[in-house]
């Protein structure tokens, strides 16, 4: 008789079946280890190298995401190559002159991303599992299309950030990261303050983006959920 599969085998079948069957869960799984992986080795050389691994995956995993809904995927193919290439060269050849060219075709890519997310949950009149999740995949999504858009500011216009340490200092990714979170989420800038008016510009468009979103995309599955469990 075949043997019964262990308790290990059986949670990664699980856990296979829920980002097959919920491909948003995944790409949502995958920003948010980004998040909690990063600051780790943020201080080393590596740093710069994990950050264009991952975001070479979370592009897949968006490109993924984009065949999943009704829109087109070549535009989203098309800058998501471009990116990747752009970010082997600037992490691979140190050329820092390419850092607003790769932060630009990033937040594109990812404003892409999310708009796409955005259409597939309001094209359904029912709330699915997998657009619960896209509701959160959607939101990383956006915060890191925002982040890039605050990187391209600060090459821009350095000094475009100031923060309660090392005031005057470019701010470093998760500065910036955490930055767009509480931008689009509205709780509060914390301690890294956009002072150009370019970085308060982008800042001012964050905010109203992430009151919209809840607004508009959240509380309408929100909405479709309660309207189903009554029914």
């Amino acid at each position: 008789m075949p043997s019964s599969p262990t308790p290990t085998r059986r949670s990664a079948r699980r856990w296979w079946f829920l980002f097959r069957r919920h491909p948003s869960a995944l790409l949502l799984v995958a920003q948010l280890a980004c998040v909690l992986a990063y600051p780790f080795v943020e201080q080393t050389h590596a740093a710069r190298i994990l950050v264009g691994v991952f975001g070479v995956l979370i592009l897949l995993l968006a490109l993924r995401m984009i065949g999943h809904t009704s829109a087109r995927l070549w535009p989203g193919l098309v800058l998501a190559t471009a990116a990747v290439v752009l970010n082997a060269l600037y992490i691979g050849l140190d050329l820092e002159r390419l850092q607003p060219w790769q932060a630009a075709l990033e937040a594109a890519f990812y404003f892409y991303a999310a708009g796409s997310l955005v259409s597939y949950m309001l094209a359904d009149e029912r709330a699915t599992t997998d657009e619960l999740y896209a509701a959160g995949a959607t939101l990383t999504l956006l915060v890191w299309a925002f982040t890039y858009l605050l990187v391209l500011c600060q090459a821009w216009q350095p000094g475009a950030f100031a923060g309660s340490v090392d005031a005057g200092a470019p701010r470093a990714w998760t500065d910036l990261m955490f930055l767009s979170f509480a931008l689009f989420t509205s709780t509060g800038i914390g301690d890294v303050i956009p002072i150009s008016p370019l970085a308060r510009a982008v800042a001012n468009l964050e905010m109203f983006t992430g009151v919209m979103y809840l607004a508009l995309v959240v509380s309408r599955l929100i909405g479709l959920s309660v309207a189903q469990r009554r029914d």
